[in-house]
């Protein structure tokens, strides 16, 4: 089996008309289709011995004796690093993906459930978006703001722009004097810290401080210590009935193998992770069937990114389909959609 990258300009030319067409039509194609299709200026028996010259090499298949050839992972493959020319947004969708986003910007959870819900309609397949886990976010701001004597309620905004308020009900309750100077204290002494070693930042810290300082150290560890533990990062995915209307999945089998992938978050998470780390980052990268881990993925592909708050990268977008999927389009959005979602999450969380 061929992998190198050289094939002859004729070669090429066939393998973008077979990977375009079965991209478009989901049917295999033979040679006198593609002489037709796209005007190639070739008999049918020349383009039909190319067509064997690439299944011979491992870039098309034969599903069947007398039927057209479809593309292999390796022939996606070749088409995607040295054919492809990844297609523009147009304005009108670079314009609505970012009005949408920036509409909801006073919330970092809805605007990464707002970019899975486009990812999913602009491509027409599953869009995926992963939150940062909280423990890999650190505190940006503390407001600790009184409700009654014995309970305040406790606004965390991390630098990813998210804000967390946890109701507290202390016992004995907190001296009203303090609770302004609480706020004070703990953004002055512990901005900058991971969210999930807040506390252990003030417990290490404690001794440290005298007088007012311990006393005001001494009260945070209380109200800390009552605070819930951190949840685990989200992933969001939206559109996967829309995978299922595809012709590759109304095999009930594949179907089940894909329903069961998009079932384990944890799973698909890997899969998101693995294409990030491929590619050179921060680009786009595109994983194939079987170049990604584990079983069930043979009939799919995933297109994705990481994005950034500043120069960090927090987490990854993705949209998954089939093989057969519009790589080009694709590409171009999730590439366009990363890049904003980091512009729009750095503005926020400053």
């Amino acid at each position: 089996m061929r992998q190198d990258a050289d094939l002859s300009e004729r070669e090429n030319l066939i393998l973008q008309a077979a990977v375009h067409s079965y991209i478009t039509t989901a049917e295999p194609v033979g040679s006198r289709a593609i002489v037709k299709r796209f005007g190639i200026d070739l008999s049918a028996a020349t383009v039909r011995n190319v067509m064997a010259d690439l299944e011979e090499a491992g870039y098309l298949q034969q599903l069947h004796t007398s039927s057209g050839r479809v593309p292999t992972d390796l022939g996606y493959r070749y088409y995607v690093d040295y054919l492809m020319r990844v297609q523009e947004l147009t304005l009108q969708e670079r314009a609505r993906i970012e009005s949408e986003l920036t509409a909801r910007l006073n919330d970092a959870d809805e605007v990464m459930r707002q970019t899975s819900h486009l990812l999913a309609l602009l491509s027409h397949q599953t869009g995926i978006v992963e939150s940062p886990d909280e423990g890999d976010a650190q505190v940006n701001r503390i407001e600790v703001v009184p409700l009654t004597p014995s309970r305040v309620a406790v606004l965390i905004a991390d630098n990813v722009g998210r804000v967390r308020t946890h109701m507290v009900s202390l016992e004995p309750s907190i001296e009203s004097a303090l609770v302004p100077r609480l706020s004070a204290f703990l953004n002055e002494n512990f901005r900058g810290v991971p969210v999930d070693r807040l506390m252990t930042s003030v417990q290490t810290r404690l001794r440290m401080f005298l007088d007012e300082q311990r006393l005001l150290a001494e009260e945070a560890l209380r109200v800390l210590q009552l605070l819930p533990a951190n949840r685990p990062g989200t992933l969001y995915l939206e559109g996967a009935t829309q995978l299922f209307e595809q012709p590759e999945f109304r095999d009930v089998d594949r179907a089940r193998e894909v329903f069961v992938l998009l079932d384990e978050k944890e799973r698909l998470l890997e899969i998101l992770r693995s294409a990030v780390m491929q590619g050179e980052s921060p680009r786009t990268t595109v994983v194939i069937g079987r170049e990604a881990p584990g079983d069930g993925v043979e009939g799919i592909s995933l297109v994705a990114a990481p994005y950034l708050v500043g120069t960090k990268k927090v987490g990854m977008i993705g949209v998954l389909g089939p093989r057969r999927m519009a790589y080009p389009k694709v590409t171009a959005l999730v590439d366009y959609t990363a890049g904003l979602l980091s512009r729009l999450l750095t503005r926020l969380a400053t």
